[in-house]
């Protein structure tokens, strides 16, 4: 696919490797964009890349098609949302402290 823009460039990641929900939530504003529909968002930025992982980039509209709620009231519900659609459509690979920590320590 041709993208609008390089997803590890300044405009994709702003000069660092960025991913996934990072990546949304920063497009944007949390004191001036909210309420927002999930369509105006998606008509915004539907055809930008998003890098799920090293080897793997999706489109907004590829993440949003797995997003059940039309309407965001604030940043909040945003991030829940798309969490939630992330991590049931298999674009969510963070495990968890618990992978990461014996217990031992």
């Amino acid at each position: 696919m041709d993208w609008p823009h390089d997803p590890d460039g300044e405009q994709g990641s702003e000069g660092m490797r960025q991913y996934g929900h990072a990546v949304l939530a920063k497009k944007i504003d949390e004191e001036e964009d909210f309420p927002l529909t999930a369509a105006e968002y998606v008509e915004q930025y539907g055809d930008h890349p998003i890098r799920i992982d090293f080897e793997t980039v999706v489109s907004v509209e590829e993440i949003f098609e797995g997003v059940e709620q039309e309407e965001f009231a604030d940043f909040v519900e945003f991030h829940q949302e798309l969490g939630r659609a992330m991590r049931e459509n298999g674009y969510w690979f963070y495990e968890g402290a618990d992978q990461f920590v014996d217990g031992s320590a």
